[in-house]
């Protein structure tokens, strides 16, 4: 928009000083017209490239972040992997810090989360509450310390094994240009189509699905653009049901929501969280106890 404006005003400026110096004979009329009329012919294609330009150089950065990503070096993993038979979670005199940090995220840090329990992670920005989340699906590897899962150290298990142990209730929740029963089964492509309604049943989903046009066909648009953030938050609950996974991190669920969705929401994750090792994060004791 910028860029067309220019173009259009570098236009008037020729026009005018054209018209002033055909007036004071220092200009022919006819020059002046082939003149304006080359402008014209070129002036939306030099507007396209330099719009072009500035996209290129964004496309630019993005490489350069995504060459930076792909340069990280997978963590190693153990040449025989072994499942554990039960769901506590030990963090044993854990320390880590980030590359780009001044100190420890967490310095010697030793908790247990124990089976088929609820923990909370409760405190303000910075104080290591996702850090602790992260660890424990393995995004980093502590520089020092253990963390397990009934009793495994988790770099015996492979990353496959690993993500099967845990689903993770994001407070932002990303869904694809895509169905919302595709949205749902994408956390076990193999279920059916009976297993992601019972999913969407326990999580609160049936009602609003019951009043999209397509039902459970309809595209959701690029980010669930067409649910609303409660609506979108329960998908997410569903996700998480459908997976089936032993242990679950919910991180703030219900901390942007209205009243009206923070309770449909609290209902789904009643039935998430039940007979599960459940760890909650969140900035405040009263996002805990709930509406």
């Amino acid at each position: 928009m910028l860029i067309t404006s220019v173009v259009e005003l570098g236009l008037q400026v020729v026009v005018l000083s054209g018209i002033v110096w055909v007036v004071t004979g220092t200009l022919n009329l006819a020059f002046l017209i082939a003149a304006v009329a080359m402008i014209m012919r070129f002036a939306e294609p030099m507007a396209m490239f330099i719009s072009y330009t500035s996209v290129v150089e964004l496309i630019a950065s993005a490489l350069q972040r995504i060459e930076r990503f792909m340069a990280i070096a997978p963590l190693p993993v153990a040449e025989q992997s072994e499942m554990p038979e039960r769901y506590d979670i030990r963090f044993d005199n854990v320390s880590y810090r980030y590359e780009e940090g001044d100190g420890h995220a967490l310095n010697h840090v030793s908790l247990t989360f124990p089976a088929a329990s609820m923990s909370a992670l409760v405190g303000a920005s910075g104080a290591g509450k996702t850090t602790v989340t992260k660890l424990l699906m393995r995004y980093a590897d502590p520089q020092q310390g253990q963390i397990s899962i009934g009793g495994v150290d988790i770099r015996r298990l492979t990353p496959e094994q690993l993500n099967s142990l845990i689903s993770v209730v994001f407070q932002d929740v990303w869904l694809f240009d895509d169905t919302l029963l595709a949205n749902i089964r994408i956390a076990r492509p193999q279920a059916t189509r009976q297993e992601v309604e019972e999913a969407a049943r326990a999580a609160q989903c049936l009602e609003f699905i019951s009043r999209l046009p397509q039902g459970w066909l309809t595209p959701m648009g690029e980010m669930g653009g067409q649910l609303s953030g409660g609506e979108r938050q329960r998908i997410s609950i569903a996700r998480a049901l459908l997976k089936n996974a032993p242990v679950v991190i919910l991180d703030e669920p219900t901390a942007a929501l209205d009243i009206e969705s923070e309770l449909a929401v609290q209902k789904a994750i009643d039935n998430l969280v039940h007979n599960r090792t459940v760890i909650i994060i969140a900035h405040r004791l009263s996002t805990i106890a709930g509406p």
